[in-house]
């Protein structure tokens, strides 16, 4: 197994992940460590002089370590001083404020479905203070819920514009299991985002600018992009999937169809990558070699075309990778070398991670390569001693001459093959006796390149089920089917895609035509994965399995490309496969117990932005949670959400985090947005046995949540003041809502209030109960004594009245509140009020998570983003 690139990247990428563990800790000189390194080299060599091979081996092994050590240290290290981010973090420049902002548009504005996104490459911005140079990339929204996405767009890529606009750092959930939105959007080179209230906010300071090479690229996939719209005016499904599987444009997705994808396995066919690459590649290779334009002239060109493809796309890092690995292997042509794919692959990721060692982070990175590693270990091997040495016997099958370069069982098949085609021969009319073998070998050829197509789906499938379930925590078991006419589908409309567009730059007719053909190809693809989505558990959520899993899972499949590449005998084969298969199994089951807080009594408020979820465990291991989250300012138009989906990209992960696949209890507060709008994606990703809710409202939303909670079977319960539960040393008890009466609004006074009691503690879960509740509930001399309170209302003055706080003389108090949200919460009174009676004032849009824990006898209280304190 000679794959010299392999052992480079492997400890190069090691030497990346140990810096991101321990680099922060280790301070020495730079100019030490590099000369440390030249002597290393120079020993090395030493060594391989001696005859100490194995010596000289560790040794560079330790230097790719150091080296990588030292890439991710310098990439850290060259952040430039004024990134605008980090002036505004430091106190440099006043993030509390709308500030004029100028730079360069890196792209034509972008129409999305819930208005137009602008990305500016940033150089000053003028505060009070006068006008600082920056750097960084900012992403304006500008949203439009009730325009036509189709309105005029007032400028182009390259023009360069001020705006006037209230621009913050990005900032992640403070939740354990958070996506790491910022890492994400830096590495698109995006630092601040901001929503733009109006148009006449964005002024175009110069529209005849001197354009860069990338810019002139940025208004040819703007061109690009509108010609996909003309062309599929009438069919926007289709329209929406030709943006994202030509130019990596998946705004226009709907939602729902998106999650179908997901759910069958195939959504990487919406995301540029190897697919896309391979058959815009393969279809100019079989291009070249009809036309017999020969090898040069063929993969210059082919190299041309890959370098344009790149530069027109959007979602860059991952059709980045696979452009790069293309390149290497069209190189490898014109060098009459054939390169093994995991040696391709590792080269290209040395290369990546050279030129930016943070890219190991990046899930797409780790997907990418765990993809083309486990087709080039073990499909591509597979394929090579299975189905391929049959193809290649089917060339010139009757050439008599050619059996002796064939292995013995393949001459037999040749020598078989030839008497059957006699045989056909033989019995059809005169003029069509010489088509007989080919019409034998023609059938044999399409069933052997099926077999390959079931080996790659199937093997990409299991090699990618560790990192699916890791980051995605989705099982797809319907993948290795739904993948055969996906990929089939995707390597047809690929190439049919580009020429479409191509011809639609200089003959929009003929480029209308050829749509028609393009329509018909994306909509089998929807057809196609819309039957295999409706099969029954075709896909399900589970939490991430251990890191040590995962490992093992490696190790075996490492393992089992070895017995398949040194072709060692079928025994050695399944003795690597069954035990891969256990893991395999092990993974799609998680059968662990979650990670609960034993014997004590939890409350976790979890840190929703502008909105309220809460997660319990009780001591005998039921776990409840209490609203969903959802921000108010969302809309949904056009089949997707202008915003996060609150339940499915903030509250599950948390609970997978915690190892969690099913919920005793889910409670609703009261249906406004901001407690119910991830409820719906909670229902779906786990196991509910019981649905608990006040009063009904009749409101769409809150039906919606009803129906769907009916049709998972879910017992829904409705709960009124008086109502018990009991545990394991346990109780709860409702205070509100009065009574069940239907109301036809909904009212935050209308809230589930919970007290919770273990032993000598207590916690108060408020809701958005208001001063009419807080006043009922005194009067009726309700037990509201607690020592943890989670804050009614935000925060806000209309709730925690003195009265009502000095009846529940908390010592702890939790706020769920959005940073910088527009209510003005929380309340400086009621901040105030809560400090001045003593309590210890926590926060979700500072603090992040907050868990308040007790055993009965005594509380501790932490919060998340204060390293659990």
């Amino acid at each position: 197994m000679k794959l010299p690139s392999l052992w480079p990247a492997g400890f190069f990428a090691g030497g990346i992940l140990l810096f991101s563990r321990f680099g922060e800790r280790v301070h020495f000189p730079s100019l030490v460590f590099l000369l440390s390194i030249f002597g290393a080299l120079i020993a090395a060599f030493v060594l391989l002089r001696l005859d100490q091979v194995w010596a000289a081996m560790i040794l560079i092994a330790g230097i790719w370590v150091c080296l990588g050590f030292a890439a991710l240290g310098l990439e850290r290290a060259a952040v430039p001083a004024n990134l605008a981010s980090t002036l505004i973090e430091s106190g440099k420049l006043d993030g509390s404020t709308a500030l004029r902002w100028r730079g360069r548009l890196r792209s034509d504005p972008m129409a999305v479905p819930w208005g137009t996104r602008y990305e500016i490459n940033l150089e000053e911005v003028e505060a009070a203070g006068g006008v600082t140079a920056v750097s960084g990339g900012l992403r304006l929204t500008a949203y439009q819920e009730d325009a036509a996405v189709g309105d005029s767009l007032p400028a182009r890529a390259g023009d360069r514009v001020e705006a006037l606009v209230h621009a913050l750092p990005i900032r992640n959930f403070g939740n354990p299991g958070s996506f790491d939105q910022r890492a994400y959007l830096a590495l698109q080179g995006i630092e601040l985002q901001g929503s733009l209230r109006s148009a006449a906010l964005l002024t175009v300071l110069d529209d005849h600018p001197q354009l860069t090479i990338s810019e002139r690229l940025a208004r040819a996939r703007g061109r690009l992009l509108q010609s996909v719209d003309d062309l599929f005016s009438a069919r926007p499904d289709e329209a929406a999937l030709a943006r994202a599987m030509l130019l990596g444009d998946r705004s226009f997705v709907d939602h729902d169809r998106a999650v179908e994808y997901q759910q069958t396995g195939v959504y990487h066919v919406l995301v540029l990558a190897g697919l896309h690459v391979g058959a815009l590649i393969a279809f100019f290779i079989w291009a070249g070699r009809r036309l017999r334009i020969g090898l040069f002239l063929g993969t210059i060109s082919t190299l041309i075309v890959l370098v344009s493809y790149v530069g027109v796309v959007e979602d860059r890092p991952p059709v980045l990778r696979a452009a790069l690995m293309a390149a290497l292997y069209l190189c490898g042509q014109l060098l009459f070398r054939r390169m093994d794919l995991v040696n391709m692959a590792a080269l290209s990721a040395l290369v990546i991670l050279a030129a930016r060692p943070s890219e190991i982070m990046d899930a797409s990175f780790l997907l990418s390569y765990s993809a083309v590693g486990i087709i080039g270990a073990v499909g591509v091997p597979w394929i090579d001693q299975t189905s391929q040495p049959y193809l290649h016997g089917l060339r010139h099958l009757t050439d008599v001459t050619r059996d002796a370069a064939h292995e013995p069982h393949v001459i037999q098949f040749r020598i078989e093959m030839r008497a059957a085609g006699d045989w056909i021969s033989r019995r059809m009319p005169g003029f069509a006796w010489r088509w007989g073998a080919g019409l034998l070998a023609s059938p044999c050829r399409a069933a052997l390149f099926f077999w390959e197509l079931v080996v790659i789906s199937v093997v990409l499938q299991l090699g990618m089920l560790p990192a699916l379930a890791y980051y995605f925590h989705r099982v797809t078991l319907a993948g290795p089917f739904a993948n055969i006419p996906a990929v089939l589908l995707t390597g047809l409309a690929v190439p049919v895609g580009f020429f479409t567009l191509g011809l639609s730059l200089f003959f929009r007719p003929g480029a209308a035509i050829l749509a028609k053909g393009l329509g018909w190809l994306l909509s089998a693809l929807n057809v196609s994965v819309d039957w295999f989505a409706h099969w029954q558990r075709a896909s399900y959520r589970i939490p991430g399995p251990p890191l040590a899993v995962i490992a093992i899972f490696v190790g075996l499949a490492i393992a089992l490309s070895a017995t398949i590449r040194m072709r060692r005998s079928g025994w050695w084969q399944a003795g690597a496969l069954v035990p891969l298969l256990c893991v395999a199994a092990v993974i799609a089951t998680h059968p662990f117990a979650p990670r609960l807080s034993g014997k004590n009594l939890e409350v976790t408020v979890l840190d929703v932005g502008q909105g309220d979820s809460l997660f319990v465990s009780y001591p005998d291991g039921r776990t409840m949670l209490v609203d969903g989250g959802g921000d108010p300012g969302n809309f949904y138009k056009a089949g997707m959400h202008s915003g996060m989906d609150m339940g499915e990209d903030v509250v599950s992960p948390y609970l997978w985090s915690r190892g969690i696949q099913r919920l005793d209890v889910v409670a609703l507060t009261h249906a406004h947005l901001d407690h119910l709008g991830g409820l719906p994606a909670v229902l779906d990703n786990f196991r509910v046995r019981e649905l608990w809710v006040g009063r009904d409202i009749e409101i769409g939303a809150y039906r919606g949540l009803i129906a769907l909670a009916r049709e998972r079977g879910v017992i829904v319960r409705h709960l009124e003041r008086g109502d018990s539960f009991q545990g394991e040393g346990t109780s709860g008890a409702v205070l509100s809502p009065e009574d069940l009466k239907d109301s036809p609004a909904v009212k935050n006074d209308d809230s589930l209030v919970l007290r919770l009691a273990d032993g000598t503690e207590s916690m108060l879960l408020a809701g958005d109960m208001e001063r009419p509740s807080e006043r009922r509930i005194l009067e009726e001399n309700q037990n509201v004594r607690v020592n943890f309170l989670k804050v009614a209302h935000h925060g806000s003055k209309t709730s925690t009245t003195e009265e009502f706080l000095e009846a529940a003389h908390p010592a702890y108090a939790a706020i769920s509140v959005g940073r910088d949200n527009g209510f003005g919460h929380p309340s400086p009174e009621v901040v105030e009020r809560l400090e001045a009676a003593g309590v210890r004032v926590f926060r979700t849009d500072r603090d992040g998570a907050i868990t308040a824990m007790t055993d009965g006898r005594g509380m501790q209280v932490s919060a998340f983003l204060q390293g659990g304190r």
